[in-house]
């Protein structure tokens, strides 16, 4: 596969995973990782296109639970309970998960897998960031180097939420207009000085007519929780690593960057004024730079 972009489904046991790979799969590949309930497609054409055309093979993927990935059945949770606990002591106690970060990073090594890629880099943003840092414990002969981007270390200590941060992971609406405008106030919230309306409307338009599934963030959170801390692990991680956070970060507050990059050895630590939780365009040749002197320094 040369030059062009190709999807498939690759399983982790009865766990199908939707995958979308482009460029040349000659080059050094690249595997992006989704936050809590986001869609491959959060990643724009515009960013596969800026990674590719900077040499790289690109691949991204559907997290379990949402969009074309298989779903969790059974009961789901109350989302306000486990935010509630994400909030206060980020425990998954009372509650049984259908799976943890262990199991989703295992879907990325079944994704690669699928594409016959010995090793890759990894760059995953918040919940993302900590599937990348579990691959990073778990499967680090997979990796060439690991990106974690507004992510944070499990620990309950660091990277809390503000309240009214926490309180916008629950939609409001019944309908799809009620639901975007939910959304989109969210995104107005979680982002930097560098927030786009427009934008943000388009993404959410996007995820809600791909694939409306509000039941899989509430899995996932489950999932993060029941996954606890990776302080104890994070300093053996051997592979080059790099930490990604904005100063406006008020989803997964800035100090939860600065804990990875502290027990990670010679972690990288990279600090956008102007960044929130999110990835904003304006940005983009920034990360860009910022992961090439990370492949740099893994070559």
């Amino acid at each position: 596969m040369t030059g062009i972009e190709h999807s498939g489904r690759a399983c982790n046991g009865d766990t199908e995973l939707y995958f979308s790979a482009s460029g040349d799969s000659a080059n050094p590949a690249i595997l992006f990782v989704n936050g809590l309930g986001s869609q491959l497609i959060n990643f724009l054409p515009g960013w596969v296109t800026k990674f590719s055309e900077a040499g790289f093979y690109v691949i991204r993927m559907d997290n379990r639970d949402v969009g074309m990935s298989t779903k969790t059945l059974g009961d789901v949770p109350d989302l306000q309970d486990l935010i509630d606990r994400w909030f206060k002591d980020r425990t998954a106690s009372g509650f049984i998960g259908a799976y943890d970060l262990a199991d989703m990073a295992l879907d990325c090594v079944a994704v690669l897998d699928a594409l016959e890629i010995d090793r890759a880099h990894v760059w995953g943003m918040s919940m993302g960031g900590m599937i990348a840092q579990t691959l990073a414990i778990n499967h680090a002969e997979r990796l060439l180097s690991m990106t974690s981007v507004m992510s944070t270390t499990g620990d309950p200590g660091v990277g809390r939420s503000t309240p009214e941060s926490a309180a916008q992971l629950v939609a409001a609406g019944n309908d799809r207009a009620s639901i975007i405008k939910s959304a989109v106030a969210a995104r107005r919230l979680h982002s930097g000085s560098l927030y786009q309306e427009s934008w943000a409307r388009s993404l959410e338009e996007a995820a809600y007519d791909r694939c409306y599934h509000p039941q899989g963030k509430t899995w996932q959170l489950l999932a993060i929780l029941a996954s606890g801390s990776r302080a104890d692990q994070l300093p053996e991680v051997a592979i080059p690593s790099m930490i990604i956070h904005g100063r406006l970060d008020s989803l997964v507050h800035l100090d939860g960057g600065e804990a990875t990059a502290a027990l990670i050895p010679d972690a990288d630590l990279v600090i956008h004024d102007q960044m929130g939780h999110d990835i904003p365009e304006p940005l983009w040749n920034e990360y860009l730079a910022d992961f090439q002197r990370l492949v740099d320094r893994a070559k």
